[in-house]
């Protein structure tokens, strides 16, 4: 059997030193972590971005930049996790759109307010992504290209 990561996309959304954040329902409870979900059959890492963010905080996101890419697995027994993790700004959020599944609320949250309860984070990728961005770590969106359906 051939060893596949999953393909995931996380947004950093910053505003006046507060990160919007979702508080999710998990297997073990309820955890904080940035807008992210899987990439989906033809689909760019760029348009995963903007729709899971769309459906986990009913927010415009437009992306920016690329801050980091992680791979990441739990321990030996988890699966892996392949992590585009990017920033950019949001508006138009409708308060009245319905969230995703498994997402009880949205919260815009300090870094220290996350770091405070580490145990609420859903992994630790959240606050490393949350201190990539602060360090001033961006990537150009050019370096992610498609080619779906290129002949």
């Amino acid at each position: 059997m051939v060893w596949k990561p999953h393909v995931t996309v996380a947004a950093v959304i910053e505003q006046d030193q507060r990160f919007l954040v979702v508080e999710e329902q998990t297997p073990n409870g309820l955890a904080f972590n940035q807008p992210a979900g899987h990439l989906e059959n033809n689909e760019s890492l760029i348009d995963a971005v903007k729709r899971e963010v769309l459906e986990e905080t009913a927010w415009q996101f437009e992306p920016q930049a690329l801050v980091a890419v992680q791979l990441w697995r739990k321990n030996p027994e988890f699966p892996s996790f392949m992590r585009f993790v990017f920033t950019g700004s949001v508006s138009s959020h409708n308060p009245l759109q319905t969230l995703d599944d498994g997402i009880v609320a949205t919260h815009w949250l300090s870094r220290d307010d996350l770091a405070a309860n580490p145990q609420r984070l859903r992994s630790p990728l959240v606050l490393k992504s949350i201190d990539e961005y602060l360090k001033g770590q961006r990537y150009p969106l050019s370096l992610l290209q498609s080619f779906l359906d290129l002949a």
